[in-house]
Formats: C-alpha cells, sequence, structure tokens
C-alpha cells in the first residue's frame, strides 16, 4: 500500500535526525551589530538572511571586543583570561598561541568522526607548529594566520601569509572568493558517508577596506568612501556565503549552520551598531554584542527571534550536545549548554560574562562584567587612573546613564567579581606589544618559518 505524502517526509525527517548532523561556523570579522538585512541594515545579504529566516536569530548575543580573544573562547569554550589570550590580538611578531593544553572544538569533533576544516583566517598562534590548525584539531587548513592581510597580494606586512597545510599559495584573486571556492572544493571531495565540521572564518569585513571594482561601482551611491567599500566588501562576504550553502544543497537541512561576527562592528571602518554604545575595542554594547544565527530545520523552528543569552562560549557545549557528543575536556568549561533554550525553549539563567580590551598603543585597558541586568565598565588610562561605570541594561540598554554612585552596594559586589576574574590571568605580561621590535623582519613566507 502507497504511503502518503506526509508519512513520506515524516520518515525522511526521521532519518535525518538519525544522522549526526554536519557543522557549518561561519564567522564575520568585525561586522556591525546592525548591518545585515535581518539585524535592520541597508546593505543587502539575501543568504545570510537566508539563515536568519530559516532558523533562530539570537537577538541577545556576545562575542569578546576584539578578534583573537573571540576566536579563542569560540574554539575552547572557556574564556581566554585563563590561558592569557583576553587582552589583545597576537601580532605576526608574537611568540605565542593557543596553549596546546586547551582542547578544542575541532578535536572534539575529529574524535568523533568528523571530517574537520578550517578555511579563512586562524590568528591564534603561527610561530610553533603546535599553534596551528593541523595541529589543533582540523584535517585542513587553507587561509592565513594574521589579521589584516591585503585582499588581493595575500601578504602581511610584505610578507606572503597564504597558505594550504602549511605551504605557501601564491594566487590571484580576492580573498573572499577564493575561501569560498576552497570550501566548496572542501566540501565537493569530502567522505559523504562521514559528517563535517567546517569553521569558515572570513577576513571581511576587516580593513583593509578593499573590494572588486564592479561591487564598489554598485554601491557608488553611498557618499562615504569608508560605508561604501565596507558594503561592497559586505556583498562579496554575503555571496560567497550563498555560494558554499549551495555547495551543501541535499545536505544543507542536516547540516546546522551558524553565523555570527567575533565583535561589534569598528566604527571608524564603515560599520554601524545601531543604538548601541560605541564598537570594537570597548567592552560597551556596541563592542561585545554581535549579530548570529543559527538554523538547523530538523530540530529547530524558523524564523523566529530567541532572546535568550548567549555567548561564543555556549556554541562549543551547544554544538556538542546537538550532535550528541561529549565535549571530552579535562579543564572546565565556562561556557554552557544552549540547546535546550533553541530546541524547547527552556529558560537558562544567564552566567555573568567577563570582558577586557586593551586599545591603541598606549596602556588604557577596560574590563567589564555583565552579570543579570547590570554592567560594570572599568577605565584604565594610560596614567593608571581608574573610573567604573555601571549601567541597568534592562532601562538603558544604550549605556548613558552611570549609576555607581546610586547603587553602591550592587557596584561594589560586581568590583569584588571583577578583581576575581582579573586574578585568573597567568602570571605573564597583560600587554601585547602594538609595534613590532625594532630588529623584528617580517618573513618572505609565514607559512616557511621555521616551525619547532
Amino acid at each position: 500500500m502507497p504511503i502518503s505524502r506526509r508519512e513520506f517526509l515524516a520518515a525522511g525527517l526521521a532519518a535525518l535526525q538519525q544522522r549526526p548532523p554536519n557543522i557549518l561556523l561561519i564567522l564575520a570579522d568585525d561586522l556591525g551589530s546592525s548591518d545585515t538585512g535581518f539585524a535592520g541594515g541597508d546593505i543587502p545579504t539575501p543568504n545570510i538572511d537566508r539563515i536568519a529566516r530559516e532558523g533562530v536569530r539570537l537577538t541577545n548575543f556576545y562575542a569578546t571586543p576584539l578578534c583573537t580573544p573571540t576566536r579563542a573562547s569560540l574554539l575552547t569554550g572557556r574564556n581566554p583570561v585563563r590561558y592569557g589570550l583576553i587582552y589583545s590580538v597576537i601580532r605576526p611578531w608574537s611568540a605565542y598561541g593557543l596553549p596546546p593544553t586547551e582542547r578544542t572544538i575541532s578535536e572534539t569533533f575529529r574524535d568523533a568522526g568528523y571530517q574537520t576544516a578550517v578555511i579563512g583566517k586562524w590568528h591564534l598562534g603561527h610561530t610553533n607548529r603546535r599553534f596551528l590548525p593541523n595541529a589543533r584539531g582540523f584535517d585542513h587548513f587553507y587561509g592565513h594566520v594574521n589579521a589584516e592581510i591585503d585582499y588581493y597580494t595575500h601578504t602581511k606586512l610584505d610578507g606572503l601569509d597564504w597558505q594550504r597545510n602549511g605551504k605557501g599559495v601564491r594566487e590571484e584573486g580576492y580573498a573572499t572568493d577564493l575561501l569560498a571556492a576552497e570550501a566548496i572544493r572542501w566540501l565537493e571531495a569530502r567522505n559523504r558517508t562521514r559528517p563535517f565540521f567546517l569553521y569558515l572564518p572570513f577576513n571581511a569585513v576587516h580593513s583593509p577596506l578593499q573590494a572588486p571594482e564592479a561591487l564598489l561601482a554598485k554601491y557608488a551611491s553611498i557618499a562615504n568612501r569608508n560605508r561604501r567599500a565596507y558594503a561592497a566588501m559586505l556583498d562579496a562576504m554575503d555571496t560567497a556565503i550563498g555560494r558554499v550553502l549551495n555547495a551543501i544543497h541535499s545536505d544543507l537541512d542536516n547540516t546546522i549552520v551558524v553565523f555570527l561576527s567575533d565583535n561589534g562592528g569598528a566604527l571608524g571602518q564603515g560599520a554601524r551598531n545601531g543604538k548601541l554604545r560605541a564598537g570594537k575595542l570597548t567592552v560597551y554594547e556596541g563592542g561585545v554584542r554581535a549579530c548570529a544565527a543559527i538554523r538547523y530545520p530538523a530540530r529547530l523552528a524558523r524564523n523566529i527571534d530567541m532572546n535568550q543569552r548567549m555567548s561564543v562560549l555556549d556554541l562549543f557545549p551547544t554544538l556538542c550536545a546537538a550532535a550528541g557528543i561529549q565535549p571530552g575536556n579535562t579543564h572546565p568549561l565556562d561556557g554552557r549548554n544552549m540547546w535546550p533554550a533553541l530546541t524547547n525553549n527552556e529558560v537558562i539563567p544567564p552566567k555573568p560574562l567577563f570582558w577586557a580590551a586593551k586599545r591603541n598603543e598606549t596602556q588604557d585597558r577596560q574590563h567589564g562584567l555583565l552579570s543579570g541586568q547590570w554592567k560594570l565598565v572599568e577605565n584604565i588610562t594610560d596614567d593608571r587612573k581608574i573610573t567604573h561605570e555601571l549601567y541597568n541594561l534592562t532601562e538603558d540598554p544604550a549605556e548613558k546613564t552611570n549609576l555607581a554612585a546610586a547603587n553602591p552596594d550592587k557596584f561594589t559586589d560586581l568590583l569584588k567579581d571583577l578583581e576575581t576574574w582579573k586574578s585568573l590571568h597567568p602570571r605573564v605580561d597583560i600587554d601585547s606589544s602594538m609595534n613590532p621590535h625594532p630588529g623584528w623582519i617580517a618573513p618572505a613566507d609565514y607559512a616557511a618559518i621555521d616551525h619547532p
């Protein structure tokens, strides 16, 4: 007796749910929290919007104020203050990286039988083989190890920073397009009998502000030069994401697709963070709030907003829960499993979130703590002057009214918590040099460094 269409679809859905889900983790760089179409932006982003429209928009999602700490948080599920990567980014002349003692999400998924790849920006260490992606749970790596590379020459400070699995690659093309092409090649060549974990961290829309001439012409009506280039770069990244989604095609509904930015937008580079205060390199909401969405039709509702507070730290345990695997960490995770909130609308009381950022070429630093509805900001100036601000984000999401003097007990409690968190930092220098030592010379090829 033939089965009905409803029974056929139900059987297909059951089969999908029994298969391990693929994971596609897309990370944008310096994307403004209000610049995607689904966040109300005026730059068309139809492919990113598709992820949000066909999934869950994470409307209360937090990252860190800058690149390296967010990437470390994402891969380890642990706050980078614990291993000294919280204050700044890893620079070309920096000899350190993500400690090998930290278990990564890629190692967890690889050990569970997943094919793993990172295609894009690494920025978690490059001067020792043990820091590099192929030693951190990724079967395949293509992209660059530093930030702010040239989109066409693929260089950093005149040294080639473009490689495939430890070997420098010289090729022509716009970086965003090349990353999409490599992702498609890898997806098409994969073993279809095994699930995949693909981490796709674009360098767009990070400076330098470079885009194809045709896209710059498309946005010629934007008067501000930086905003025009930024729009063209975002357009290129959105198109690249669409190409990757199309490459998965028949397997897309059994793929958990996560899209997020590594921090709030850099306002001076053309980004917009809406009504949120400030932007990248600050612990204000414009620096730490990130646009994010997750799509997985087999388990998640479509086209809804989730206001549950969630952070980049939560992605490791949440994706493990979604795939039915154990993280396998020996160190305790700071992130939590948010899968019940995503699938069953379970309300999970938020844990406190902590941040730090070192700004510019001075000793200026900021620390931040969000606990419940209360946000504490600590400012330390170059001459060691310390000031504090306290905000009630429920009543004042734009962080305009400092309530520290009016709420001394709350201020004192949060300050104690912040000091306890700061004490977790290892006994090493917290100030990453903004400039190279006079004797440092950029390598001709970052992949050709004589790694130990």
